[in-house]
């Protein structure tokens, strides 16, 4: 029987207590000012990611042409 608040959490058996831990030990680790800059960074890379993903790759090879 699953209850309410473990269908978020439940994928990863993470419990109300255990995420205010983690949310504790991520604050005393980076402080409260590089936190935010770390989750813009990762946003940053997420969006780069995503966008690589539709775009067609570009052709980087080149032939030469030498003059002979």
């Amino acid at each position: 029987m699953l209850y309410p608040k473990t269908i978020v959490l439940g994928a990863f058996g993470i419990g109300g207590q255990e995420l205010l831990l983690i949310i504790a030990v991520c604050l005393l680790l980076f402080g409260g000012k590089k936190i935010p800059e770390l989750m813009r960074g990762l946003g940053q890379g997420v969006r780069e990611f995503k966008r690589g993903q539709t775009e067609e790759p570009k052709s980087e090879d080149k032939p030469d042409q030498e003059s002979t």
